[in-house]
């Protein structure tokens, strides 16, 4: 639950300069596609823990503000995943956000066990978290 009105929550979403501010693991944003949040349009990430970081991008699967973004993340040689994020009005002034993430190709996909949704779980939580202090902070008029 975050304390923003969900045009608030998924304009942080439509920024994709904030990623790496929120998104856990994602440490820099390389460039954002002028398009960005239609579909087709891209983010290029870097991700991971430097040596180990791996540049890729991430995709608009949809786009239908402000109550839904699916994103095909990429971190290959990993493989991708397709991240849902839904948004729902709670009151005038609260938005029920939730991410659903399933690894949709490469080893990853296969690699899926209690242990892997135990850590992305908390991922998630972590993510949430921070998606909700950035969306609380910015200006009500955005």
């Amino acid at each position: 639950m975050i304390e923003a009105p969900p045009q608030r929550v998924f304009g942080v979403l439509a920024d994709g300069w904030t990623y790496s501010d929120w998104v856990v693991g994602t440490v820099h944003v390389r460039g954002v596609d002028d398009a960005w949040p239609r579909v087709g349009a891209r983010l290029h990430h870097k991700a991971g823990p430097w040596p180990f970081s791996l540049q890729d991008v991430s995709t608009v699967l949809v786009h239908e503000p402000p109550h839904k973004l699916v994103l095909r993340a990429g971190l290959w040689p990993a493989g991708e995943a397709i991240v849902v994020f839904t948004l729902e009005p709670v009151g005038e002034h609260a938005t029920r956000v939730r991410i659903g993430e399933e690894f949709a190709a490469g080893p990853l996909r296969w690699a899926r066990n209690k242990l892997n949704d135990l850590v992305l779980h908390q991922r998630n939580k972590e993510t949430l978290r921070r998606l909700a202090d950035i969306s609380t902070r910015q200006k009500a008029d955005r």
